[in-house]
């Protein structure tokens, strides 16, 4: 079991991540706090359980702003996902979560890619609003640029939104373009 510590700092708005990542030989976990100071703030709680292939099981979020505190869970059930202890057949066949407030879901189909020598990779995912709390079926791609270098285009809630991505060699992103870039932690 291994245990590292991760900080993201947003880009476009004041804001910081700290996550901590929980090597397993069953799978990943992650507990990670957002930080928000767009107008009227926020805190977002997200704690993932991943499978050995890192692909998502489960994600539950908690979140804080000026209207008071919210919850959301999301779990994998066969090909879809069951939402608050409810089926939600409108995410059947989606692959992965994609939390808006956070690097750490391209991790994902980047992963998947990496072990690959797909050039692109379209996949549908059950968007998560952190903010709003709110869950809708998404499409996405990731385009491969070079050996860590990813294009992140959306096909879907935000179609037309597009952006460069830097990994590290785990997948972990260390820039995102208008978005996040990871703070280097002291040595």
């Amino acid at each position: 079991m291994s245990t590292s510590v991760i900080f993201w700092r947003r880009i476009d708005c004041e804001g910081l991540e700290r996550a901590e990542l929980v090597i397993q030989p069953e799978g990943p976990s992650v507990t990670s706090t957002v930080i928000c100071l767009q107008p009227g703030g926020f805190r977002l709680d997200h704690r993932w359980q991943l499978d050995s292939e890192w692909r998502a099981q489960s994600v539950t979020i908690e979140r804080w702003n000026r209207q008071g505190r919210g919850t959301l869970r999301l779990e994998r059930a066969e090909t879809g996902w069951v939402v608050d202890g409810t089926p939600r057949p409108d995410l059947d066949g989606a692959q992965e979560p994609d939390l808006s407030v956070t690097p750490l879901c391209n991790t994902f189909p980047i992963r998947t890619m990496m072990k690959s020598t797909a050039e692109s990779l379209v996949l549908d995912t059950a968007y998560i609003d952190g903010s709003a709390l709110t869950i809708a079926r998404s499409r996405q791609r990731y385009d491969r640029q070079g050996p860590r270098r990813f294009r992140y285009v959306d096909l879907g809630l935000s179609s037309g939104f597009a952006a460069d991505l830097v990994v590290d060699a785990d997948g972990l992103v260390v820039h995102y373009e208008h978005l996040f870039e990871r703070v280097p932690l002291p040595v």
